[in-house]
């Protein structure tokens, strides 16, 4: 008996809004999958019938909380050759979103990956926020619990490319206080809510400021996008100016030896260097 071919996982992006804004073709894709892995069979069904279309393959749940149980079948799908097409709820499967272990158990398994590209929150919000897009990072989501939450944000703090992350409603004002404790208030940021949808809202301001606006309560989905930190000034290879650098960090607490490498770094200089200089004085 031969075996298959194997056949092929196609992420497919969905709307994470208004439903004409969904690629040509997911529409073709989601008529012709073999097998459809949906995060919400309900909304699957919702979107099928704005689309006008009627999927011919069976269609199976795929959430956060089945996906480890439910990947080594669609795995062995895939081994026999066919077409899995695995739509989230809004956006592109995989991005905090189902998906990434099913990817990684068919790479490993030698099956074809590929996407059809479309709607994406992340690069919705940086594109309208007005911070630098030239560089950026997706930061997802903030852990729920405040200790957690600060510790995170505090390995961002020299974070120098803009910033985006994902959060829910009802723990927007937490998170942008969070951001301004950590950052400074005054740090400039842009929440965008409800992106492409009827009641889109982007607010831009201060992280200060957006907290403030946020404690009154905020709806719908939320994607937070914050301008990275200032890059910090190089230092002279002036003797007393490295000195005096190096002291001033020791004294807001930083232990000398990193005080040494930092000072070195920003002024281009081989830590040896710094460190003979510090010692000898």
């Amino acid at each position: 008996m031969t075996q298959a071919e194997p056949g092929v996982l196609v992420l497919a992006a969905t709307p994470i809004g208004r439903v004409g804004d969904a690629p040509p073709r997911l529409a073709e894709e989601l008529a012709d999958a073999d097998v459809i892995a949906a995060e919400d069979t309900r909304r699957l069904k919702r979107l099928t019938t704005e689309l006008g279309v009627t999927p011919s393959g069976r269609i199976v749940s795929y959430f956060e909380g089945n996906e480890e149980r439910r990947t080594p079948a669609l795995v062995d799908s895939l081994l026999d050759g066919e077409r899995v097409l695995l739509v989230t709820d809004a956006g592109m499967p995989s991005v905090s979103d189902p998906g990434y272990r099913l990817v990684a158990a068919a790479v490993e398994a030698g099956v074809h990956v590929t996407a059809v590209p479309g709607p994406s929150a992340v690069l919705t919000a940086l594109a309208v926020s007005g911070l630098p897009v030239d560089r950026f990072c997706f930061e997802g989501f903030l852990p729920r619990k405040a200790g957690e939450r600060s510790r995170r944000l505090a390995g961002l703090a020299k974070e120098q490319r803009t910033m985006v992350f994902f959060e829910a409603p009802h723990r927007t004002e937490a998170a942008l206080a969070a951001m301004a404790e950590a950052w400074g208030a005054d740090r400039a940021a842009a929440v965008c809510r409800e992106l492409t949808k009827t009641h889109e809202e982007v607010r831009r301001g201060p992280l200060g400021e957006l907290a403030e606006w946020a404690a009154d309560g905020v709806r719908g989905e939320v994607t937070i996008v914050v301008e990275g930190a200032a890059e910090a000034p190089a230092i002279s290879h002036d003797e007393a100016d490295l000195l005096a650098a190096v002291a001033a960090r020791e004294d807001r607490g930083m232990p000398r030896k990193e005080a040494i490498a930092e000072v070195a770094r920003l002024a281009g200089l081989p830590k040896r260097e710094v460190y003979q200089l510090v010692h000898a004085r």
